[in-house]
């Protein structure tokens, strides 16, 4: 009985793909940030620099990539946070639904910006 519960209120979240979640975007986050300040230390930055560095495609996938993987790292500790911290189950609910549009906005104008569309 009690296994059945523990699987319909986990939605199927599997503890080893959040740890996943959390390392990989982890890594992808200090790289990027170990690339830009690397960039800030070496160069010259002003606008044509940054505005050069941006206009590249390999440098928008990078940080489209670094932007997901924010999003993911986030969502991740949020939900484990609220989980723990917020027992019933509306509350709970509504700030993961909360956080999580929050996040899909973030991430949606990260496009924007990086992709000018």
């Amino acid at each position: 009985m009690g296994m059945a519960v523990n699987s319909v209120t986990n939605l199927g979240r599997s503890g080893v793909y959040d740890w996943m979640v959390q390392r990989v975007s982890a890594y992808v986050l200090a790289l990027y940030t170990i690339f830009l300040l690397g960039f800030m230390l070496t160069t010259d930055v002003d606008y044509e620099a940054w505005a050069g560095l941006f206009g590249q495609t390999w440098f928008r996938i990078f940080s489209l990539g670094t932007l997901i993987a924010l999003g993911g790292h986030a969502w991740v500790g949020l939900w484990t946070v609220s989980t723990d911290y917020i027992k019933a189950t509306l509350p709970r609910f509504l700030v993961q639904a909360v956080c999580g549009t929050v996040m899909f906005v973030y991430v949606v104008w990260g496009i924007q910006i990086l992709w000018g569309l």
